[in-house]
């Protein structure tokens, strides 16, 4: 009898679980973001929130919550309630290479969130103020190794996609220069326009507006080779061959949401991304569609996290 009752539980369980699925959303879903507004990580998260706003008859709220190099964010994320209606879009560093970076974290990526989805990946432009001396990606490593530490860089924020970006090119060129972190792209994009630092790697879906503008000058890309949206930019690996850095930003959701719920997000998001207008608002971005499945999104994020691990080590990145 009671083998049977807890048969019955179990199945109640599942049935419910199974219906919340189907009427999922029936109220507003918040949607974390851990950067500033204007930034590669809040459009990405703007362009399918809009989307996933019309599929599913519910608004989609983006909120960006900045700071502490994406770990105000993620922990707020992770403490949120695993129902569904909270959605964490992350960047790649986040889950992969902060805990590694910082002696102590708020949260524990890998205990405390799951994943959903990789939305989409593109690679980073090395962009410079206009007025910048030099006018390649030769020219600024001669500037550097010239005059060590006399060159700035800023960055979304230490351990951030744009930071570990440019300490891979940084690393890979041999120079030595000063590292300014902000709270996002967005403010380090402005003030490398306002030219009060002399470059930025941010990524290129943040950087391509204000350089088909004119109002910043890109050197090189970190993908193998050129990108469509930038024919006339040399990729970093003409230069310095093997070069390759890309990011990339996904969802995920609090430990303890329904596996029908994480599997209904997915789908859906999925079905998203194959749109026409989506596909290309992302390529225009120069960002590729992922729309993998979980299980293949946690493989990705945890081999992922153990190369950064090892670069993080070798390079003595740490955050006390």
């Amino acid at each position: 009898m009671r083998i049977a009752k807890w048969i019955a539980v179990v199945g109640a369980v599942f049935a419910a679980t199974a219906v919340n699925a189907q009427n999922y959303p029936n109220k507003p879903v918040r949607v974390i973001v851990p950067f500033s507004a204007g930034g590669a990580t809040d459009i990405v998260a703007r362009i399918v929130a809009q989307k996933l706003t019309e599929v599913w008859g519910q608004t989609l709220v983006v909120d960006d919550r900045a700071g502490a190099s994406g770990n105000i964010g993620g922990d707020l994320a992770a403490k949120s309630n695993p129902d569904g209606y909270t959605l964490f879009m992350t960047s790649g560093s986040i889950v992969t290479a902060n805990q590694h970076l910082f002696k102590k974290m708020p949260f524990n990526p890998e205990k405390d969130l799951v994943a959903v989805t990789n939305v989409a990946s593109g690679p980073q432009a090395l962009v410079v103020n206009p007025s910048f001396p030099a006018k390649n990606v030769k020219e600024l490593i001669a500037m550097a190794k010239a005059k060590p530490k006399s060159m700035t860089f800023g960055s979304a924020g230490f351990g951030t996609q744009t930071h570990l970006a440019a300490e891979n090119f940084i690393y890979t060129a041999g120079i030595d220069v000063v590292h300014v972190p902000y709270k996002g792209e967005a403010p380090a994009v402005s003030d490398l326009i306002g030219g009060q630092i002399q470059f930025v790697t941010p990524n290129l879906a943040a950087a391509i507006g204000f350089v088909k503008q004119g109002k910043l000058r890109a050197l090189g890309v970190t993908s193998k080779q050129r990108t469509s949206q930038l024919p006339d930019v040399p990729a970093i690996a003409e230069t310095l061959p093997g070069f390759e850095n890309l990011g990339w930003f996904g969802f995920m959701v609090p430990t303890g949401t329904p596996k029908a719920l994480i599997n209904k997000i997915q789908q859906d998001t999925a079905k998203v991304l194959q749109s026409a207008d989506v596909r290309k608002r992302l390529e225009d971005l120069g960002m590729a569609p992922a729309a993998n499945t979980p299980a293949e999104f946690a493989k990705a994020i945890k081999e992922e996290s153990v190369r950064w691990e090892k670069i993080i080590r070798e390079r003595k990145l740490q955050v006390n």
